[in-house]
């Protein structure tokens, strides 16, 4: 299980971008969360200063916006979104923040996970898998290119150079997924994130202990001994848990289970989350 441990680390790596001999730090992009941020720089390079509406460790299912965050908004030109109904918490400052600003949705084009039993329906978290990455990356050149025209060169080369290190981390993770039995490519997570990754990676999503795609939910207590059933049951070794979610029910399931809870960054992916941890009952 140590493979994929490290897998779940680098989903998406920082890359480093590209130089421009023409920057244009004055005109603010903004996006709104922190691995949006980290991908438009790897496009904008050095020609635009990038901004995330959200800070970092912060989780977006359960963020209550502060006054700040709509001068924020105010004072942007362009703002990024992953789209797919993840960015509830946008809706009231948008509506509260003035000037005018083009948006660009991240996802767009790609195919979404339905959830009949989620508050929004779908699944947003499709950077989970770097293929979807690289259509994130693509729509993001197109929108900063339609912005400014002059820099389509910077952002095209930025993007090709971006593209290729994530086709790599792709077959980076399949040769080591292939490491693994396929009946021991089992997950369990605190909520339901990773289904975009267990599609392309053929893992099987035994449970979460939040059966939703957002961590701003509860379990019954019903839904609670059905999924330690089917942790004992299925063998399942471990619970990642993402850093900014609260850790109690995750670890109470340990406590009956045996399993091991390993905290990870699926939320926020950024380079100082190198390694996986478990955290103590």
């Amino acid at each position: 299980m140590k493979q994929l441990f490290f897998l779940l680390l680098v989903i998406v790596t920082a890359c480093s971008p590209s130089a421009s001999s023409n920057p244009r730090t004055d005109i603010v992009i903004l996006t709104s969360t922190t691995f949006l941020a980290d991908i438009t720089r790897n496009v904008a390079g050095e020609r635009l200063s990038v901004d995330s509406l959200l800070p970092v460790g912060t989780d977006p299912h359960s963020y209550q916006p502060v006054p700040q965050d709509v001068a924020k908004i105010e004072q942007s030109k362009l703002l990024i979104v992953n789209g797919a109904e993840y960015e509830h918490f946008l809706e009231s400052l948008l509506e509260n923040a003035g000037g005018e600003r083009e948006t660009i949705e991240a996802s767009t084009g790609l195919s979404l996970r339905t959830d009949a039993e989620s508050e929004h329906g779908v699944d947003p978290h499709l950077w989970l898998d770097p293929n979807n990455v690289i259509v994130y990356v693509e729509n993001i050149r197109e929108g900063l290119t339609h912005f400014d025209p002059d820099g389509a060169a910077v952002y095209q080369s930025n993007a090709e150079a971006y593209v290729a290190q994530l086709e790599e981390l792709d077959t980076w993770i399949n040769e080591h997924v292939s490491q693994i039995p396929s009946e021991r490519r089992l997950l369990v997570t605190n909520h339901e994130a990773l289904g975009y990754f267990a599609e392309r990676y053929g893992f099987t999503v035994i449970g979460a202990v939040v059966p939703s795609v957002s961590s701003d939910a509860s379990p019954s207590a019903g839904q609670m001994a059905e999924l330690i059933e089917q942790i004992k049951s299925s063998g399942t070794p471990a619970i990642f848990l993402d850093e900014v979610e609260n850790p109690a029910l995750a670890q109470q399931i340990a406590a009956e289970t045996g399993v091991t809870v390993w905290l990870i960054c699926i939320l926020n992916l950024l380079p100082m989350a190198l390694l996986p941890r478990p955290i103590s009952l």
